[in-house]
């Protein structure tokens, strides 16, 4: 007994590295151009926050250090969610390496320049201008900006048709890079907006080819509508439709989808309809199915030239279909998997009794004298 208990702890030693899973592996090996991305991007938020407190100059009313913040964390989150993606074992992974550093230098490049532009108190988007750096910076956006969309569009064409991970895992990462690539395309629509006049910070007139403000054409005039009122902290318009709203949701559908998986594998040893691996990858496809809901009525509702906070009557009854349909899908995969659970604690309680051949009458054995 003691020598077969000492094997097996042996052998579970010896199983415990293998099981730790390509998740945890690839936490030790993410992609360096895209960590040292994200680390740039985490430097350059504090910086920008530092220099809030100390520069009060303002652009369309809100701190010139704003924009580079808000991009800083938005590439940050997406670098950090790409870096791990690409560690993952796949299939192609020496042409997604190469992508994903042409990602990380174009976002370096891009976000260097709004940085840039924010320093200098004018503006880094749509800005026509005709000063050198303005002129360079455009350049850089031009080419910056397919760039990042086609690698990305690229890594999810390799990537949609493997499985990674784990079946839930798998889903959200499939649906996220979805989301982002059409949270992407969506983003050039702001280049339709039409033209606005806006001053820098020096007081000077610039006129910016388009914008993030969508206002009905036939109430349009070259006044700086990106400069009107807007929420707080995000400052997504508020006296018409915002662009900036569905080109959000889609780029960060991932985080959140990844963010429900961890979810539902930390709630799964507590509710046992949940532990299965099939039942947690539906709520997930039932998630990102909602999300792309969301994603269509936030776009509409920003073509429409309305405002996130003011919907109307057709915005909020698509509102209530999306959520009344993913409350009925989520309660149907609850219901199965909760009958699939009694009926296998059922099976274990009354088990099939063994069927056993009872010999009865045996013949006598021969015995001579």
């Amino acid at each position: 007994m003691p020598t077969t208990h000492s094997a097996a702890l042996a052998n579970r030693s010896t199983a415990r590295p293998r099981r730790r899973g390509a998740v945890a592996e690839a936490a030790t090996r993410l992609h360096r151009p895209l960590t040292w991305m994200t680390l740039t991007m985490a430097a350059l938020v504090v910086f920008c926050l530092v220099a809030m407190l100390v520069d009060d100059r303002m652009l369309l009313g809100e701190s010139v250090w704003l924009k580079p913040l808000k991009f800083g964390v938005a590439f940050g989150l997406y670098g950090l969610t790409l870096a791990w993606l690409l560690s993952l074992p796949h299939r192609g992974s020496r042409a997604t390496w190469w992508l994903g550093t042409v990602f990380a230098v174009t976002g370096f490049i891009d976000v260097g320049f709004i940085a840039l532009q924010a320093a200098r108190g004018t503006f880094s988007h749509f800005n026509d201008e005709t000063d050198a750096v303005n002129e360079i910076g455009q350049q850089v956006f031009q080419s910056g900006v397919p760039g990042l969309f086609l690698a990305n569009l690229i890594i999810v064409l390799i990537l949609s048709w493997q499985r990674l991970v784990d079946r839930p895992t798998t889903r959200a990462i499939h649906a996220g890079l979805f989301l982002a690539v059409v949270g992407m395309m969506l983003g050039y629509l702001m280049g339709f907006t039409g033209k606005q006049l806006v001053r820098d910070t020096d007081g000077n007139v610039v006129e910016l080819v388009a914008g993030h403000t969508v206002i009905d054409p036939a109430h349009r005039d070259l006044s700086p509508r990106d400069g009107a009122a807007g929420m707080p902290i995000t400052h997504w318009s508020t006296i018409g439709g915002d662009l900036r709203v569905p080109h959000f949701i889609g780029l960060h559908g991932i985080q959140v989808l990844l963010l429900a998986v961890v979810v539902l594998a930390w709630l799964a040893p507590r509710y046992p309809w949940l532990r299965a691996e099939r039942t947690r990858a539906a709520v997930i496809g039932v998630l990102a199915l909602g999300y792309t809901g969301l994603l269509a009525i936030v776009f509409t509702q920003a073509m429409r030239a309305q405002s996130l906070v003011h919907p109307d009557g057709t915005t909020l009854t698509a509102f209530a279909g999306l959520t009344s349909g993913v409350a009925v899908l989520l309660g149907v995969i609850y219901w199965r998997a909760r009958a699939t659970v009694r009926l296998d604690a059922s099976a274990n309680l009354h088990p099939e009794p063994t069927s056993l051949r009872l010999v009865t009458d045996p013949k006598p054995t021969d015995i001579r004298v």
